[in-house]
């Protein structure tokens, strides 16, 4: 994959838990920081409760007819995508600006964050790669239950799925007119606020996995950045402060448009 010559920065945030509509009203100024910062900006983040996360273009109607999420809070994300189930997962977002040469191609930004995430899960005993030559079955609702290239999957021996992998990270992308949002999301385990439909196995509860602990849930992602920071010639430069905290420009406005259901509801 090609990379840009210059010395550049990544700008990291670690956020604390918080709801469906103030992460995604953050994420969406996130777009608006890396146009400010000329660069590649991060956002890791987790959930106060477990929430359903709708990409843009899909039907709010297939939520409610969907009884394993019955409850659940429900909230539509800026990019595409299919839903995720969050709460027992990391998350994050990235966006950079849209004139800038790692956004000259989607491919490039998933295969980098995944790529590094791949090498994370190999350097700790785990089967991962990437999937390959596969394409999105778009009528399954949820994320992790397509398929498509460059998703991270991981091999088993015995699974029933071993040609396809058992995929653990997904991301989508929404490429607006100044800048590339990124979502992705690695399950870490099951989520049993959720009906069986909608569970998805995660690290913890792949054998053979090697992730066990949450202390190495951090090791593995530290990994990740750095790999991330090495694929892209880059230095991350991690902030003090949680982004949310910042009270990035917008992001009451955001927050009011995420929380109404006029945007939830609007497909």
């Amino acid at each position: 994959m090609s990379v840009i010559d210059a010395a550049s920065v990544i700008t990291l945030y670690r956020d604390g838990p918080a709801d469906g509509p103030e992460n995604m009203a953050a994420d969406e100024c996130l777009a608006n920081e890396a146009v400010r910062r000329a660069g590649l900006v991060i956002r890791l983040y987790s959930w106060k409760t477990t929430t359903v996360s709708l990409g843009a273009f899909q039907a709010s109607h297939d939520a409610h007819e969907c009884s394993a999420l019955k409850n659940l809070p429900l909230v539509r994300r800026p990019s595409g995508g299919g839903a995720i189930v969050h709460g027992s997962d990391v998350t994050y977002a990235a966006a950079i600006p849209r004139h800038h040469p790692w956004a000259a191609q989607p491919q490039l930004l998933y295969d980098a964050f995944h790529g590094a995430m791949v090498e994370s899960l190999k350097a700790r005993g785990i089967r991962a790669r990437l999937a390959f030559g596969e394409t999105a079955a778009e009528e399954h609702f949820f994320c992790f239950d397509r398929r498509s290239s460059g998703d991270l999957v991981v091999d088993l021996e015995g699974d029933a799925l071993v040609s396809r992998g058992t995929k653990v990270m997904g991301s989508a992308q929404r490429r607006r007119a100044t800048a590339v949002l990124q979502h992705g999301s690695l399950l870490i385990h099951s989520n049993k606020a959720v009906g069986l439909s909608g569970r998805h196995a995660g690290l913890c509860d792949l054998q053979e996995s090697g992730v066990q602990a949450p202390a190495d849930v951090d090791a593995c992602i530290c990994t990740w950045l750095h790999g991330l920071s090495s694929m892209l010639h880059a230095k991350i430069d991690e902030q003090s402060h949680a982004f949310i905290d910042t009270e990035p420009l917008g992001f009451e406005d955001n927050l009011r448009r995420f929380g109404h259901a006029r945007w939830t509801l609007r497909r």
